[in-house]
């Protein structure tokens, strides 16, 4: 279920640092014994902009890079649902928007479902709705959230 269902994008990353590129992303579809078809794999690596840097190792690439390495291989198998625990918090403004850009698509476009964690109110603006968490329960919500309402909000939790 998880393999097949659920995509994981860790703040870390988790690449294999003996993997390319390409080899990290390829891996749960590996691990499953599932090939991913060329085109979608096509798809993802050019829209986050990895197709010049598939055959360099992790320690090869950028924050950014390794980032959307990470998104790529969490989104291959297109699983229903993706969790994105912080997927901007290691990166520059430029690399983070494009992988906010690229979450988004996978919402409006490829019908995946992205939960994700962060502490951004600029990459929370990105969803359609926000929760907000205190000590593990959820104290408040926000539909189409922009980025003044989501500061708003977090002002008003720390006050």
């Amino acid at each position: 279920l998880r393999r097949d269902r659920l995509g994981f994008v860790f703040q870390s990353f988790n690449l294999l640092p003996m993997l390319t590129a390409e080899e990290n992303i390829r891996l749960t579809g590996r691990l499953g014994n599932r090939r991913a078809d060329r085109a979608w794999f096509d798809t993802i690596v050019d829209a986050l902009g990895l197709r010049e840097r598939l055959s360099h190792r992790p320690s090869e690439l950028s924050g950014g890079q390794q980032q959307r390495v990470a998104v790529a291989r969490a989104l291959l198998t297109r699983p229903e649902v993706l969790f994105a625990d912080e997927p901007t918090g290691n990166l520059d403004s430029r690399s983070g928007a494009e992988v906010l850009g690229f979450l988004r698509r996978a919402v409006d476009a490829y019908r995946q479902t992205v939960i994700m964690v962060t502490h951004d109110p600029g990459a929370a603006a990105h969803a359609d709705r926000v929760l907000f968490l205190a000590d593990g329960t959820i104290v408040d919500e926000l539909a189409a959230p922009t980025i003044d309402a989501v500061h708003a909000r977090m002002r008003r939790m720390e006050g």
